[in-house]
């Protein structure tokens, strides 16, 4: 009795019918080749499917919500404004702050263009006015000194009038001067260092009240779908209150918790298959991410992250939050093994046994070879015992073997006529 294809059976005796009597002491077989190749044992565990990225948008001020732009649902762009709340008076503050700016910013420029050249015309005129009078008033100063202290023809308080005018005519030449040379010399180094450190304060001011503003707008970090909406316009929003929750679908992680008998043989970067649920027969081809280190206590399990591309229809992502699905993991190490078809294993006195079509003297025979069975590999599977790579086995008419029966080999579409007569 064949464990894997009992109808086959029933396609021999078709087979037996279709030939001559005189060719029923040979029985038509079909064979196909004993294959090596690498193999590996593999198991379906079942995942659940989470986003790659999941926040929950919070509220890091006090205030009341007077905007919320998007739905349960609806996709948001990172850095979009999801939700807006009351920024009045701050704004008027920041406003405010941005027109000091702007004044200590030209008075800055003022000193780093330096003193206009009509400015320094106008201080060049007014001390060669005052050094002219200086020089004026030194002579008529000196013709008093001369008249009262050598002739004696003038008095004392002419004498003394003439000495201070002149001093002061000095003195107002000397300070029309220096103004003059400051003037073509400009502002002092110092002056501008001072005039950068009020702009740079003013700056900092400005950016603080920005910063406020921007925790007053509550966004997203990543692009995703808003999945949960944790209050409406009008409601007061407490700071570190929830606002909103988005996930990231684009891609996705399928979670599977592994046995630890099997998490040796899982391997970060091994590309699977995932079969979930809500799409029967329909894979998607996805990638080990990540092994946690940390098992389940009462489960000994360890979960395993499967990072899938999600795949979209009308707009909308396939993979949705909270799917189920089966994920196909290798449980085993990869080796060299001999693959036969399921089919050319028979049952034969309770041991599994294989047909292999080896020469004889009128013909071929078939000799039986006791196996033990693998890992399985879609159609085909492991077998040990003595058996080669290439030896050709009987996959069709092995139900009545016996052991040096003669054969005939039937050609790879025989069978499959004569199955369908």
């Amino acid at each position: 009795m064949n464990m894997y294809r009992p109808a086959h059976a029933l396609l021999c005796g078709l087979i037996l019918a279709s030939l001559s009597p005189q060719a029923w002491s040979q029985s038509p077989v079909r064979v196909v080749p004993v294959q090596q190749r690498e193999v590996a044992s593999y198991k379906t565990f079942v995942g659940t499917v989470q986003p790659s990225k999941h926040a929950v948008l919070g509220s890091a001020v006090d205030g009341r919500v007077v905007e919320f732009n998007f739905e349960e649902g609806d996709f948001v762009k990172a850095n979009e404004p999801v939700a807006q709340l009351l920024i009045n008076t701050i704004s008027l503050q920041r406003d405010a702050a941005v027109a000091e700016l702007k004044v200590r910013e030209a008075e800055l420029e003022e000193l780093e263009n330096g003193t206009r050249p009509l400015e320094v015309e106008q201080m060049q005129a007014r001390m060669l006015a005052a050094q002219s009078r200086h020089e004026y008033m030194k002579l008529r100063r000196d013709r008093a000194v001369e008249l009262y202290e050598k002739r004696g023809v003038t008095s004392k308080e002419v004498y003394d009038e003439a000495v201070s005018a002149a001093d002061a005519a000095e003195q107002e030449y000397m300070d029309a001067l220096k103004a003059y040379e400051l003037a073509a010399e400009g502002p002092r180094i110092e002056q501008i260092n001072q005039a950068k450190a009020r702009v740079s304060v003013q700056e900092a001011i400005v950016q603080e009240l920005n910063d406020r503003i921007n925790k007053y707008t509550i966004r997203s970090l990543f692009d995703g779908y808003l999945v949960k909406k944790s209050t409406e316009i009008g409601a007061w929003a407490n700071s570190g209150g929830a606002i909103a929750e988005v996930a990231k679908l684009d891609v996705v992680d399928v979670v599977a918790n592994v046995p630890e008998q099997d998490i040796p043989f899982v391997r970060v970067g091994r590309e699977v298959q995932v079969e979930v649920f809500a799409y029967p027969g329909r894979r998607f081809p996805g990638t080990v991410s990540a092994v946690i280190p940390q098992a389940d206590i009462r489960a000994r399990t360890f979960p395993v992250k499967v990072r899938v591309p999600n795949q979209f229809e009308e707009n909308q992502p396939i993979l949705k939050a909270g799917m189920m699905g089966d994920v196909m993991l290798q449980t085993s190490e990869t080796k060299r093994g001999l693959l036969v078809p399921k089919d050319a294993v028979v049952l034969n006195r309770g041991a599994k046994v294989v047909y292999v079509v080896t020469p004889a003297e009128k013909g071929q025979i078939v000799r039986m070879v006791p196996v033990k069975l693998g890992i399985q590999e879609g159609t085909d599977i492991e077998v040990m015992g003595e058996i080669e790579p290439g030896m050709n086995v009987v996959t069709d008419g092995n139900e009545r073997l016996r052991p040096g029966q003669p054969v005939t080999i039937l050609p790879a579409n025989a069978a499959a006529t004569a199955a369908g007569k």
